[in-house]
């Protein structure tokens, strides 16, 4: 068994990230999972960037398209490291004895944790309409690609609303009811909601190409 702690998706093989993933430590966990999500979708647009062609003012377009996917690649990766960490300190605070100075770990350790979160729902939410112009503009031969990539984008932008949301609800662990949740993040608690609205963009978007990715589904 691997030392989870010491594996980070930057650093590691699929195979030592995936094995630190299955064990019961939380760290890497869901958090983590949801950046390397994002990352594949990321590594999937900036191939199908690849094997495009454009004339003109696209040819501008698509070159910085690529440029953001290579670069987010890079980053969801990061973002997914310090999840992990976030997640880490998140479940060290909960193993605390009852008291003041749990509570207040608690608190702590869950607006960290929602922060990281929806930092990485962010960096999710400005890949979308990249996808969107490949799905319209991209290699009509790589449209199935394009749709595992919406599949993955989707699947880390359910995975940071999801994350913050659940942080946020941590929070009356530490004696705080969720109307004053709201008020003391409200940045936290919107993200929230652009989250739900991105993942009915991309399921909009999906359904626009999924006649030409599956076409024995019609």
């Amino acid at each position: 068994m691997n030392d989870s702690g010491s594996v980070t998706t930057q650093a590691a093989t699929v195979e030592a990230w995936t094995e630190a993933l299955a064990e019961s430590t939380g760290s890497p966990g869901g958090g983590a999972g949801t950046g390397v999500m994002l990352a594949i979708a990321a590594s999937l647009t900036s191939m199908v960037a690849g094997y495009t062609e454009a004339e003109g003012e696209q040819e501008s377009e698509l070159a910085a398209l690529q440029r953001r996917a290579k670069e987010l690649r890079r980053n969801a990766l990061r973002l997914a490291d310090d999840d992990a960490a976030a997640s880490k300190a998140f479940g060290a605070a909960f193993r605390l004895d009852p008291g003041p100075e749990r509570d207040d770990a608690i608190h702590r350790a869950s607006v960290d944790a929602a922060k990281a979160s929806a930092v990485l729902g962010g960096k999710a939410m400005d890949a979308i309409e990249d996808l969107g112009w490949l799905a319209s503009h991209g290699n009509p031969a790589l449209i199935a690609d394009v749709v595992v990539a919406f599949g993955a984008l989707r699947a880390a932008i359910a995975g940071a609303r999801t994350n913050v949301s659940f942080d946020l609800g941590s929070l009356t662990s530490a004696g705080a009811e969720l109307e004053e949740v709201r008020e003391q993040h409200p940045r936290l608690w919107d993200t929230v909601s652009r989250l739900s609205e991105a993942l009915d963009r991309i399921d909009e978007l999906t359904a626009s190409v999924d006649g030409k990715a599956a076409p024995t589904q019609r």
